[in-house]
Formats: structure tokens, C-alpha cells, sequence
């Protein structure tokens, strides 16, 4: 169960990330706070060089490409479209990568899930939606009169879905992938592409970047948790018993997080509804733990 312990690590940690991300973006724009981080964490990476070129089979220089690029798609698609739509809009799209991620666990993996991981999953989607879908609902039955229906361009809807297909996709390579390599070989690479990719990017689009960046602590903040994040995630998909399904649920332990620094740190009001929205998606979490 050290794989299971692993990737709620994994979603904490993310929910910090998240908390951090938003105060990095306060400082610098998304593109620039986007590329820096990426870079930051492949420096972090760097350590790891020699064991990941030790024994590292040829034909995943291209495989590990093609999981870097997927991601590189997924990152540009969800910040473009945060930076486009409501926030509660978009954390019902996004609620849709369980249900691929799930997807890919059962069809590409030939996972089978049990009756506590579909209770669990149930549980997290009904704790989740309501956590987005019940501000919204209060918020029109308060301004019947007045409440108009926001316009969201279509584009940006397509982007999210598009950024959940992407990061089921990635989760699914991961598992895949660390049957024959090891999470240092995939994870040096993953970034090395990366920060590849985005620098090319920035040429093509001729995006400057602003000497401010680099004295954004929140940025270097950010970088290192996204590298113990990830180390964390691939040590756990190495495993032979971990399963995509199971560890798709634990990473929504970042929404118990971001509710409680919501409260803490960003002083939100109307945190009741909240808590009671992080309790079911607890017990969601506790149920598909069950018989792993």
C-alpha cells in the first residue's frame, strides 16, 4: 500500500501547488510563470542524470516524447482557458478527467475496479460537483431577476476537455512506461522535453520574458513542489499493484486542501457548504481505499 500512501501524497501536495500557482500568477503573466517553472524543476531534475541515462532504453527517447508533448498541449489548453472562462465553469469541466482517467484505467490497462472504488468515485463526483455547481445554483435563484447567462465561447470548453483527454492520457504512459524504466530515467526526460518544448514556443510566438520572473519566489516555490509531486506519482505507477483507477480518486485530495487554504489563507466566505462538500469527498476517498 506504499504506492497507494505515495500518490495521496501526491494530491496534498498538488492542492499546496495550486494555492502557490495562484500567488505566482499574481506577480507574472501565466506564459511566463508557466515556462520558468518548467525550467526550474528540469534544474532540480538535474541531480538525477546519471541514473537517467544509465540503462535507458533507446526507443523511449521517443515514447517520453510523446508523453511530454501530450503535456505541453494539456498545460497550454488549461491555462488558456482558466484565463478565458468562470473558475466555477471550469472545475466542472475538470471534473471530467476522473471519468477519463478511469477510462483509459479499465479499457487500456485492463483494470478492474471494485465495488468500493465505484462507491468511492461516486462519492468524490457527487462531493466535487456540488462543491462547483452549488455557488452557481445559490447565485441564480438570488438574482432571478437580473441574472444573466454568461457567454463562453466554445473554444475554451474544447480546451478543457481537451486538457482532461491529455493528462489521462499522460497517466495512463506513466504506468506503462515504468514497467521498463525507472521514475528518475522518466522523469529527467518528461522535463528535459519540456522545457524544450515551451522554449520553442516562446521562440516561434516571440514571447519575451520579463527579469521580474526570476526573483518570483513563489515560482521556485512551486518548482520544487512539483518535482517531489511527480517524483512521488512515478515511484507509485512503478509499482505492479498500483492501479490508474484507485490512484485517480486519491489525487482529489487536492480539493480538501484548496478548501481548507481557501479559508485560511484567501479568507473566502461561505465555507460551510465547503467542508461539507471535502467530508464526502473524504469518506469517497477512505471507501476506494478499502480492500486495496
Amino acid at each position: 500500500m506504499l504506492w497507494a500512501g505515495l500518490v495521496l501524497f501526491y494530491g496534498i501536495v498538488k492542492g499546496f501547488r495550486d494555492v502557490v500557482k495562484k500567488k505566482a500568477l499574481t506577480k507574472n503573466t501565466v506564459m511566463e510563470v508557466l515556462f520558468v517553472y518548467t525550467f526550474l524543476t528540469f534544474l532540480f531534475c538535474i541531480p538525477e542524470a546519471p541514473a537517467a541515462f544509465k540503462g535507458f532504453p533507446p526507443k523511449f527517447f521517443f515514447l517520453i516524447a510523446i508523453k511530454s508533448f501530450v503535456i505541453f498541449i494539456a498545460w497550454i489548453c488549461s491555462f488558456k482557458a482558466l484565463d478565458n472562462i468562470p473558475i466555477s465553469l471550469y472545475g466542472v469541466l475538470d471534473l471530467s478527467r476522473i471519468l477519463f482517467s478511469t477510462a483509459f484505467g479499465i479499457f487500456v490497462l485492463k483494470e478492474k475496479g471494485s465495488i468500493y472504488s465505484t462507491v468511492g468515485l461516486l462519492l468524490i463526483l457527487f462531493g466535487l460537483l456540488f462543491l462547483k455547481i452549488y455557488p452557481e445554483m445559490k447565485k441564480r435563484s438570488d438574482t432571478r431577476s437580473t441574472y444573466k447567462a454568461e457567454k463562453i465561447p466554445p473554444i475554451y470548453v474544447w480546451m478543457v476537455l481537451a486538457s482532461c483527454i491529455c493528462n489521462a492520457i499522460s497517466g495512463c504512459l506513466d504506468k506503462i512506461y515504468m514497467r521498463d524504466i525507472n521514475s528518475s530515467q522518466l522523469q529527467f526526460w518528461y522535463m528535459l522535453y519540456l522545457v524544450v518544448f515551451y522554449g520553442l514556443y516562446f521562440i516561434v510566438r516571440r514571447i519575451k520574458i520579463s527579469s521580474s520572473v526570476w526573483k518570483n519566489g513563489w515560482i521556485w516555490l512551486l518548482s520544487f513542489l512539483f518535482f517531489i509531486a511527480d517524483k512521488a506519482l512515478f515511484i507509485a505507477n512503478s509499482y505492479t499493484d498500483s492501479k490508474v483507477i484507485i490512484m485517480t480518486l486519491l489525487k482529489q485530495s487536492a480539493c480538501i486542501i484548496s478548501i481548507v487554504c481557501g479559508k485560511f489563507i484567501f479568507k473566502e466566505k461561505n465555507i460551510g457548504y465547503k467542508i461539507f462538500c471535502a467530508g464526502i469527498i473524504l469518506v469517497g476517498l477512505v471507501i476506494s481505499m478499502i480492500g486495496q
